[in-house]
């Protein structure tokens, strides 16, 4: 049994305490670690889900010798998404959802922050060697055009990843793994994969719901809780490696 299995503590349902803190950077994990995780979240921001996963990123395996520090910026400026607008299924929250898509959620105008905000968390932890992202939902689209030609990072990750392009593949110049949920388009994320050529791991959860790694985990359910907690596992071994 690897030691992601032993270590990732189960997910709470209610009441979640998050380990980290709020800084002009959100931040969670050890100060001394040299390896860090850039997290961009879904469109619905600081969820508890998304929150809960950021600590045990941080938290799970220190024992073992694998320690991040894990910063999750606020793209959104404390503005996310409604829960109330998503699914779009009536015309006025496909207006909002695509306003919004378009505007604060706008993915180059929000990939060109990325290499600013990482700059400006070296200066305040100095120690930090290397660094892998992660993206959730929008996140993921984000990950993947921040890992092209000059990236800041050494691997990257996408859970239920939104907008998933194959010809973004065929640029990513660094390990990536992809968690789809059975929500995603199945021949996109096949031909994702297909496109790679760097290390990765590609795999769907047909069974989770599209977001079930962040807002919309519904971790009261003991199968969805579960599936969240393995695919947090996944990540782990796959930073281990790659970080």
């Amino acid at each position: 049994m690897n030691q992601a299995c032993c270590n990732v503590p189960p997910a709470v349902s209610k009441g979640y305490s998050p380990k980290g803190k709020y800084i002009d950077l959100n931040t969670t994990g050890p100060s001394h670690a040299t390896s860090a995780i850039f997290i961009i979240y879904d469109i619905f921001g600081f969820s508890d889900q998304a929150i809960q996963g950021a600590d045990i990123l941080a938290h799970a395996d220190a024992k073992s010798g694998h320690e991040y520090q894990v910063f999750m910026p606020d793209f959104f400026l404390g503005k996310p998404l409604s829960h109330s607008d998503y699914p779009p299924d009536t015309e006025e929250k496909q207006k909002t959802v695509g306003a919004f898509f378009g505007g604060p959620a706008a993915p180059p105008k929000n990939a060109g922050k990325v290499p600013g905000l990482v700059k400006e968390i070296e200066k305040q932890c100095s120690g930090i060697q290397k660094w892998g992202s992660l993206g959730m939902c929008w996140g993921g689209k984000i990950v993947s055009l921040t890992a092209q030609p000059g990236t800041n990072f050494s691997a990257a990750a996408e859970v239920h990843p939104a907008m998933v392009d194959p010809k973004d593949a065929k640029d990513i110049k660094i390990p990536v793994c992809m968690l789809a949920s059975g929500d995603e388009d199945a021949d996109a994320v096949k031909k994702f994969g297909e496109a790679l050529s760097v290390p990765n791991h590609i795999e769907t959860f047909s069974d989770q719901v599209h977001g079930w790694m962040a807002a919309r985990a519904d971790l009261e359910n003991e199968k969805v809780k579960k599936e969240y907690e393995r695919g947090y596992q996944v990540l782990l071994d796959f930073y281990h490696k790659h970080l």
